[in-house]
Parts: structure tokens; sequence; C-alpha cells
């Protein structure tokens, strides 16, 4: 069997920034141990799996060791993928995700942009192991879905956190993000996911779901600039929009080829 595959990198105008993703469009679903293989080999950040239906594409995404719920960057790069390789017709692409529902992206002149449901967030206590792991006390601490969302007072803390993954691992959590008010932009961010196997995510588009909403109620506006300081880094538009979060980027076509399954 013979899968094709594509490496985008997203939320980026250029090759060697933003988030590389992996893309394989599919005829049907294999079986999940396949999907997790393919993922494992490719050791990206994550790896979008595609079946296109009449109406609706249904989408999954896996990183090297789990499934997860919601990813925006490979959402992304996949958009990217069925506009610019596969032929996909008209300006709006209609998903299905087996977690979180319908999804939509849609052509804005040169960016792509995500439709994603809001993330809810409630202040919360640390969980153990958490304030140590991650080397800097917040300000805040907010707890939404599956991420923990800690406010820094400067950008410069969230600059210069140097987390210890090993014991970040064990805290009972997807992923933590640590955010502040930006010097260029409205607002920065990192991303930290050793439980499912990213140390650091380059930039992680599922994220904002959450941080639109902080900021929102924060700076009192509905529209921002973002950016994601890793070391590849990575900016995106967000705009709160009642129950949704549009998070757009662009994105770049790295590589094209085949996966030869036995």
């Amino acid at each position: 069997m013979k899968i094709p595959i594509y490496q985008v990198d997203a939320f980026s105008e250029n090759i060697f920034s933003g988030n590389p993703a992996a893309v394989c469009p599919l005829n049907n679903w294999p079986n999940d141990q396949l999907l997790q293989n393919i993922a494992a080999e490719n050791n990206l950040s994550e790896t979008a799996f595609l079946v296109r239906g009449d109406t609706t594409t249904e989408i999954r995404w896996f990183t090297p060791v789990a499934e997860v719920e919601l990813c925006g960057h490979a959402t992304l790069a996949s958009a990217h993928v069925l506009f610019h390789h596969q032929g996909y017709p008209g300006g709006i692409i209609h998903l299905k995700s087996r977690y979180s529902g319908e999804l939509s992206v849609s052509k804005k002149g040169d960016l792509l942009e995500l439709d994603f449901p809001v993330d809810r967030l409630e202040p919360t206590l640390p969980p153990e192991g958490l304030i140590n792991a991650i080397g800097k006390k917040p300000l805040e601490i907010w707890k939404g879905k599956k991420d923990y969302l800690l406010f820094y007072g400067s950008q410069e803390d969230v600059e210069e956190l140097n987390p210890d993954f090993g014991a970040l691992k064990k805290v009972h959590a997807r992923g933590i993000m640590a955010t502040a008010a930006g010097y260029e932009c409205d607002f920065v961010s990192r991303f930290f996911a050793p439980a499912v196997g990213v140390n650091e995510d380059p930039v992680t588009g599922s994220a904002h779901t959450s941080l639109t909403p902080f900021w929102a109620h924060r700076l009192n506006q509905l529209s921002f600039d973002a950016m994601q300081l890793s070391k590849r880094g990575g900016f995106l538009k967000c705009k709160l929009s009642g129950n949704r979060v549009l998070i757009s980027g662009q994105a770049k076509t790295y590589l094209i080829g085949d996966i030869f399954v036995d």
C-alpha cells in the first residue's frame, strides 16, 4: 500500500519556521495502530490523516505517541494540501473530527482561517508538581478542557522558562501554555506537552482556543495578533466570535512523497 505524504510548515510565510506537520490523505481508514506507527515514524509534533467525503472531510491527528482531540497547525497544513495539491474546489473546507465536532477552514486572501470551538477556562489551583516543573510561579493559573494556562507578568517571563520536561510529563494535563502581553503583538505564548510526546510545540493553533477568550476578557477586545515564542516561532491572527475562535495563518509546502506500507 502506498500513502501520499506532505510536510507543511504551518503558521509561517516561509519554510524552516512555523510548525511542521505531516498530512496523509487516505481513501479509507486503516487500523489505528498503522496511523500511530506512521506518526511515530514521522516524528513530528503532529501527523494529520484525511478521508474525503462528498461534502465533508474526516480528519484525525496523531503525535508520535498518541491521538489528540484537536490540532490547529496540522489542520491548517491539511487545508493547504487540499487547496494547493489536491484540487479542492471552492473557498471553504468542511471538516469532521471524532472528538471536536464540526470544523472548517476558509480562504481569506493569502491566509487560511480555522473555525474552532472555544475552550472554556476556569481559575484553578496548580496540580501537583506543576510549579516546580515549570520553574517559575505564574501570576494566575486557569484550566481548560485539557490544558492549563499560566499567566505571567512579562514577555521575558515566558521567554526565560526552562521547564523540567521529565517532571512536567508527570503533571496530569495534555499541555501547559504560558502567556503574557507581547511587545510587538497583543500576546505571546509557549506550549509544552511532554505527556503526549511533544516537549515544546513550535506553534499551537489549538492553544489559541484558550488564549483568545482569555485575552479577550483581559484586554476587552475581540481580535488579536499573536506570536508563539518557540525556537522556530510563528504568527497567528485570532478572533473571538461567539462560541467559536477564528485562527488565521499561512502555510508553505516543504516536501511531497510516498509512504510504502507492506
